[in-house]
């Protein structure tokens, strides 16, 4: 088993995705990003290169194992976009609403989505590994639901009825279909071996 013997450290502060990968990865132990490291800018060109970036620096920072994650939403409609830039897409960073709304305006009821995931695991020693996640739909005509955050009201993944979005699936139906959920599923079997 390549599991560390010491907790890993998850790249972020962020409360509701510690607690997503604690629920996602039982068994291991996570620890956030401690205070006082400051998150490098993610510039890369692509989700893997972003989750590699913030998975150096904490490996760096903490001279321990890390991993950090990159996702986003691709829309058919938009070649692709907004893609890395699915957090910041209406301007400022982390505003769901405003990046819902301009999704809304910009892609038309039906059209392909994907949400991407990469996790990236990195050693203090330079082993680097990824893991790609990918979760298909389309868009609804109108958002529902009131969990998940993010694109998840107007996403009617694929993999699911068809009717309900991901935000009126429960938790643990999200985990089971979402690109971070297959993920962290690829990293866990990798972690197993």
């Amino acid at each position: 088993m390549r599991a560390a013997q010491q907790p890993l450290i998850v790249a972020t502060r962020n409360e509701h995705k510690l607690a997503e990968l604690r629920r996602m990865l039982p068994d291991v132990t996570l620890e956030a990003l401690p205070e006082g490291i400051e998150s490098p800018e993610e510039n890369g060109a692509s989700f893997a290169e972003n989750a590699l970036i913030k998975a150096q620096a904490a490996a760096r920072a903490t001279s321990r194992a890390a991993i950090a994650d990159d996702s986003g939403l691709e829309a058919e409609a938009l070649g692709g976009r907004p893609g890395i830039h699915s957090a910041r897409y209406a301007g400022a960073h982390g505003d769901d609403a405003a990046n819902l709304r301009k999704l809304l305006d910009e892609v038309p009821a039906g059209s392909a989505l994907r949400y991407v995931c990469v996790l990236a695991y990195v050693e203090p020693g330079g082993a680097e590994e990824t893991f790609e996640g990918y979760c298909t739909g389309t868009r609804a005509h109108v958002p529902r639901g009131e969990g998940g955050f993010g694109y998840d009201p107007i996403f009617v993944p694929d993999a699911d009825d068809g009717v309900r979005t991901m935000a009126e699936l429960t938790a643990s139906e999200k985990d089971a279909i979402s690109h971070r959920g297959a993920a962290l599923r690829a990293f866990s079997s990798w972690l197993r071996v």
